[in-house]
C-alpha cells in the first residue's frame, strides 16, 4: 500500500458538491489501503472574492493583512472536506499551514518554503486518518501567517510528498492529464502517458498552464513523482518523472507550449560598443520587468539593432524605458510589435536526434510563416511568429513532428 498526497484546486473544490465528490473519490483510497493526505485550494472564485474586498478599502493592502486575508479561503475548504470525510465514517483531521508548521521566509503574499514539521501528520497516518492541509500557505519565523503566491497550492503538495516521502504527488485538476498541445487549438492532441521534469518545467515555463513552475522545479529538485489527473472523470493522468535513460525510443518531441502575451521591442542604430547590452537592459531589469527571447545584429556601419521579448502587459512601459535610453545612446529610433506570439518545440529527445530545428523550419516556411526570432537551448526550440499565424503553426508543426493521435502508437 502506498502514502499518496492528493492536491485539489479551486475548480474541483468549487461547490459543495464537489466537495462531496473529493470525499467520495479519497473513500475509494482509504478502501484500497492507502494513506492519503489532501491539500485544498479555496473554492474557485474565494481568493478573488477577497481581494475584491480588500481593494475595496485600499488600493495597496498592506501585504501581511493581505496574507491573513486570502489564507482563510483555504480554511474553509479543509473544514467542509473533514466534514463529508467524517460523514462517510472516514477520520480526518485539518490542518492550516501555521498549525502544520509550514515554516518560510517573510516575503509576504510570495513566500518560500524552508522547512515542514511532518511529526504530527505522521501519527495521524498511523492512527488511521486523513491529514487535510490547507494549500498555499504557511507561517514565517515570528508566527506570521504567510502566502505561497498564486497557484502555491501545488507547491504545498509538492513539498510535503517530499517531507513524507509519499510514493507520489497527484495534481487533480480540471483536465486528465499534460498533452502534447493544447486541445482546444489542435483537435488531434493526445495525453501523454509520461514527460520528464525537463520537459514539464519547459513547457510550464513556456505557457503551458496545467501545473505551476515552483511546483514542478521542487518536484524535480527532490524527484517527487508527480501525476496530473481529472477531478471529474477517471484515468490514468500523466506521470511526470525523471528521464528514464532505458527506453528503447524517445519521441524527439514531447509537446508543442505557445504563449500569446508576447510583445518585441527593437532599439534601432545603436552604436556597436562593448557594455551596449547592459546599458539597454539594466534599466528595464530596474523597471521590474522581465525580457525573454534577445537577439542582436550588427550592422557594417559599426550599429547593432538590438531586440527582445517582454510579456504584453509590459510593452508600454518598456518602451517609455527604451525611449529614454535610446536617448541617451544616440540611437536611431525603438519600434515595436505587440502582436506577436511564441511557439515552442520541446523534448529531451532532441539530445539524440539531429535535424530537429531544421524540421521545424521547413514545416513553418510550408506554411508561409515567417520567423522573426530564434532561441534554444538542449531541449527546447522556440520562434517568434506574428500573432495571426499562432494556431496554423501548432497545427504543423504538431503533424510535421507526428504527435497527431492517429500517428501515434496507442498507449
Amino acid at each position: 500500500m502506498a502514502l499518496y498526497v492528493q492536491k485539489y484546486g479551486g475548480t474541483s473544490v468549487g461547490t459543495v458538491d464537489r466537495i462531496e465528490a473529493v470525499a467520495d473519490k479519497v473513500q475509494r483510497f482509504k478502501q484500497q489501503g492507502h494513506d492519503i493526505v489532501v491539500v485544498v485550494s479555496a473554492m474557485s472564485g474565494e481568493t478573488n472574492r477577497l481581494i475584491g474586498l480588500a481593494k475595496g478599502i485600499q488600493d495597496k493592502p498592506n501585504a501581511r493583512e493581505m496574507d491573513v486575508l486570502v489564507s482563510t479561503g483555504e480554511q474553509v475548504t479543509i473544514a467542509l472536506l473533514c466534514m463529508a470525510l467524517d460523514k462517510r465514517g472516514l477520520s480526518a483531521r485539518s490542518y492550516t499551514g501555521s498549525q502544520i508548521k509550514i515554516l518560510t521566509d517573510s516575503a509576504h503574499t510570495k513566500a518560500r518554503i524552508q522547512d515542514i514539521e511532518v511529526t504530527a501528520m505522521q501519527a495521524d497516518l498511523q492512527a488511521g486518518r486523513v491529514v487535510v492541509v490547507a494549500g498555499f500557505q504557511g507561517v514565517d519565523a515570528e508566527g506570521n501567517i504567510t502566502t505561497l503566491g498564486r497557484g502555491g497550492s501545488d507547491t504545498t503538495g509538492v513539498a510535503l510528498a517530499a517531507a513524507l516521502k509519499a510514493d507520489e504527488c497527484q495534481i487533480y485538476t480540471d483536465v486528465d492529464g499534460v498533452y502534447t498541445t493544447d486541445p482546444r487549438v489542435v483537435q488531434e492532441a493526445r495525453r501523454l502517458e509520461r514527460i520528464t521534469f525537463e520537459e514539464m518545467l519547459e513547457m510550464a515555463s513556456l505557457g503551458s498552464k496545467v501545473l505551476q513552475i515552483r511546483a514542478v522545479e521542487f518536484a524535480g529538485k527532490y524527484k517527487v513523482p508527480l501525476r496530473v489527473l481529472s477531478s471529474f472523470e477517471d484515468g490514468p493522468g500523466t506521470l511526470i518523472t525523471i528521464e528514464d535513460d532505458s527506453a528503447v525510443e524517445k519521441p524527439v518531441i514531447s509537446g508543442i507550449a505557445f504563449n500569446r502575451d508576447e510583445a518585441k521591442l527593437t532599439v534601432m542604430g545603436v552604436p556597436d560598443v562593448p557594455g551596449v547590452a547592459s546599458r539597454i537592459l539594466g534599466p528595464v531589469s530596474r523597471a521590474n520587468i522581465e525580457v525573454d527571447v534577445i537577439v542582436q545584429n550588427v550592422a557594417a556601419d559599426n550599429t547593432t539593432d538590438f531586440t527582445f521579448t517582454v510579456h504584453r502587459n509590459d510593452y508600454e512601459a518598456t518602451e517609455q524605458v527604451l525611449s529614454q535610453v535610446a536617448e541617451e545612446l544616440g540611437a536611431r529610433e525603438v519600434i515595436g510589435d505587440n502582436k506577436i506570439a511564441k511557439v515552442s518545440i520541446v523534448g529531451v529527445g532532441m539530445r539524440s536526434h539531429a535535424g530537429v530545428a531544421s524540421k521545424m523550419f521547413d514545416a513553418l516556411a510550408d506554411e508561409n510563416i515567417n520567423i522573426q526570432m530564434i532561441s534554444t537551448s538542449e531541449i527546447k526550440v522556440s520562434v517568434v511568429i506574428a500573432e495571426k499565424y499562432l494556431e496554423l503553426a501548432v497545427r504543423a508543426l504538431h503533424s510535421a513532428f507526428d504527435m497527431d493521435v492517429n500517428d501515434s502508437v496507442s498507449e
